[in-house]
């Protein structure tokens, strides 16, 4: 019976430390600024914008003047332009501060849809700055991170919408 028990407990050691070790990098900052980033690409990809406005801080602002309101409306209309929508990044770039974060990478769409689609599609893949994605951790929580700000200084954006 001791031998039983002896290496129970250390097998239980082991499990709990390989699940630490997981936990420790999957919460890493900068692997959750990644992930959510992904995750966020994603929802826009599947045209769910209710989804990505989850991923949206309250006091999101943005150099085209959209606040987090105004760009979930914009964001449900454009997304109503696409019957399919495919989003790929080139390998990204994540720089930490503190409790700040910003993502990086270039974005290229490809879709279908009404007369609008081929027009967001071409304006977006002839940037060739990279879009930025601006994070900031809103808790002690390692995953609640929200999104404050998006950026490309290549694009323009009328204000027709």
């Amino acid at each position: 019976m001791p031998a039983t028990f002896k290496y129970s407990f250390f097998g239980g050691a082991i499990l709990t430390l390989i699940l630490g070790l997981w936990l420790t990098q999957l919460w890493d900052a900068e692997n959750q600024v990644r992930l959510h980033s992904e995750h966020f690409l994603r929802q826009i990809e599947k045209r769910n914008a209710s989804a990505a406005g989850g991923f949206l801080a309250e006091d999101y602002r943005d150099p085209w003047g959209h606040n987090r309101a105004l760009l979930l409306n914009r964001l449900r209309l454009i997304l109503r332009f696409f019957s399919s929508l495919t989003i790929t990044v080139t390998p990204p770039q994540v720089i930490l501060h503190s409790r700040d974060a910003t993502w990086s990478s270039s974005i290229h769409l490809a879709g279908a849809g009404g007369e609008f689609a081929p027009e967001i599609i071409e304006r977006v893949n002839s940037l060739t700055k990279p879009f930025e994605l601006g994070w900031r951790q809103e808790s002690w929580r390692p995953w609640d991170w929200k999104l404050v700000e998006v950026k490309n200084p290549g694009l323009e954006l009328r204000d027709e919408l």
